[in-house]
């Protein structure tokens, strides 16, 4: 393992880039509190929204409607009580994310923490409020992206 070798030269952008991911996934948390699951693909989201602003996945058209596929999926799925046999748990649980992966495909929306919104969800289930909390913090997070994106250097 070795530093890459741009950190020397732009150490500043890195911690200050990781500093602006950390302010936002603790205020997106403080609102989110009850939906850890749903708190750990935004987690993802924030890295590539801070740290690969430029890559494709981090444009607010593939963040929103990445994570909104991933959470009708993970609801679909949710809503049917096979989760009680191992075998149709795996199933179930690797279909969600499938499926998400070639609905975000075929839509064109194609943001990878979003399959662990869809698992996440068929995991937990809906409820209203783990809806809400998508809806909320994709919207933080393509908003401030999209703001911040000038300001921001690609890291990785």
């Amino acid at each position: 393992m070795r530093l890459d070798p741009k950190f020397p030269s732009y150490w500043k952008d890195y911690v200050r880039q990781s500093c602006y991911a950390a302010v936002t996934v603790f205020l997106i948390t403080i609102i989110l509190s009850d939906n850890p699951v749903v708190i750990a693909s935004i987690g993802a989201t924030a890295f590539i929204v801070f740290t690969m602003p430029n890559n494709v996945s981090a444009e607010p058209k593939r963040i929103i409607g990445g994570h909104l596929v991933g959470f009708f999926v993970g609801a679909c799925f949710a809503v049917f009580p096979f989760m009680d046999v191992l075998l149709f748990k795996a199933l179930w649980f690797s279909l969600s994310v499938g499926i998400t992966i070639l609905i975000m495909v075929v839509m064109d929306v194609e943001h990878p923490p979003a399959a662990g919104t869809a698992l996440g969800v068929t995991l937990v289930g809906y409820t209203n409020s783990s809806g809400s909390a998508i809806i909320i913090s994709v919207l933080i997070l393509a908003f401030i992206g999209h703001v911040a994106k000038p300001y921001l250097r690609d890291l990785v």
